[in-house]
């Protein structure tokens, strides 16, 4: 909540030096933007790269159809969730924004002191197909040195993230008011942003009572007895803006809803990592304003976007386990796929960190429900003995 409030103060203090600072602090403002967005763009494949080979290489062994199940569980629920939020944003946004636009007027803008552009080592794609490569290979292998050399890669990416990244966000945020306020469009911004988080945290719940409704049925179980049980793990979420720092909650509140020791164990750490539909509703939610809100991206066709959707829950794995990771994680793709410029990104930024204690709510009390459904895989396949321990 803290980086909540460090965000609300950059847009606050953006605002104030577009409308009352001289020329110079606002050139050094948009120098300082330039710097960040060009060392997040630098830093945003090695996420990639790193968290999701990393990710991959370190899959248990030797869980066979369950392993399968989980996976395919999580990233059925993600995609559906993300498919789900842009219906909704696309048909219901265009309404509530029309008009918000200002137009900007033609001229010589401020721009920062100095320009520098610092080129990616390789784009998303790449960092991608060799995480992918490496992910499995090491996995098939088993290479203890690779394997090792991936997480202390990932560590030192992590520690970029939250000791230089993450703190600066809020001076980047800052430089893109900035430039709102003098363009004279960051009023009409706002506005879209109430609406947007609200409709983000509808979405949620909607999804959450979807997942439990159709588990609960399914299984002869209460859904709102199983969403009680889950409320701690909820609750926990909001607070540490983290799936993994809410691990010991989620697992005591599945084990509530009975599912065993073994499965609970083997389902709710690696759900924490793959399983990420509440921040999917958010991206793909907050992603529909920004394009709306920007005149020079076009909103894509059901088509373009579902395949955006399909990669975003490949990406979702690459998530850092720290505020603002999912949307890290997602800005190549946003600005490959999708056009996103350095404004939309920022934006896109803002919005999301808004909310982001929502998303890893939602995406947490959605590990249960997926829990739940392997529960009663390995019951039936009489496997909840062999992972019991895991």
């Amino acid at each position: 909540m803290n980086l909540v409030l460090k965000l609300i103060a950059g847009i606050l203090a953006g605002m104030l030096i577009g409308l009352f600072a001289p020329d110079f602090i606002v050139q050094l403002i948009f120098t300082i933007q330039n710097l960040i967005g060009q060392l997040i763009k630098f830093t945003i494949p090695l996420i990639i790269l790193f968290y999701i080979a990393s990710g991959i290489a370190s899959l248990p062994r030797g869980s066979g159809s369950l392993l399968g199940k989980t996976v395919g569980l999580a990233y059925g629920s993600t995609i559906v969730a993300g498919v789900l939020a842009f219906l909704v944003a696309s048909n219901v946004l265009p309404g509530l924004t029309a008009g918000n636009l200002v137009e900007v007027a033609e001229g010589e803008k401020l721009k920062g002191f100095i320009d520098i552009a610092i080129a990616p080592l390789f784009d998303v794609m790449s960092a991608l197909a060799i995480a992918f490569i490496f992910g499995i290979g090491i996995s098939a292998t088993n290479s203890t040195n690779l394997r090792n050399t991936l997480n202390e890669a990932k560590d030192v990416i992590e520690l970029l993230l939250s000791k230089v990244i993450i703190p600066a966000l809020p001076f980047y945020i800052a430089g893109v008011f900035a430039e709102m306020t003098v363009d004279g469009t960051v009023f009409s911004t706002l506005k879209t942003f109430g609406v947007v988080l609200v409709l983000a945290l509808i979405m949620h719940w909607v999804w959450i009572t979807v997942l439990y409704v159709i588990t609960g049925s399914a299984l002869g179980r209460s859904p709102i007895q199983l969403l009680k049980n889950m409320l701690p793990a909820y609750f926990t979420a909001l607070g540490t803006m983290s799936s993994a720092a809410t691990i010991p909650v989620s697992l005591k509140a599945t084990k509530e809803n009975k599912v065993s020791d073994g499965v609970a164990n083997f389902t709710v750490p690696l759900c924490a990592s793959i399983h990420l539909s509440g921040s999917t509703i958010t991206i793909v939610t907050c992603a529909t304003a920004v394009m709306l809100l920007s005149p020079d991206i076009a909103m894509p066709g059901f088509g373009a976007m579902f395949g955006f959707i399909l990669m975003l829950g490949v990406t979702m794995i690459a998530a850092p386990g720290a505020p603002g990771g999912a949307v890290m994680s997602a800005l190549g793709l946003l600005a490959g796929m999708l056009g996103f410029t350095d404004a939309a990104v920022a934006l896109m930024i803002a919005l999301y960190l808004a909310q982001d204690s929502f998303g890893t709510a939602c995406n947490v009390t959605g590990d249960g429900a997926i829990a739940l459904w392997v529960d009663k895989f390995a019951g039936e396949k009489g496997l909840a003995v062999e992972h019991k321990g895991e």
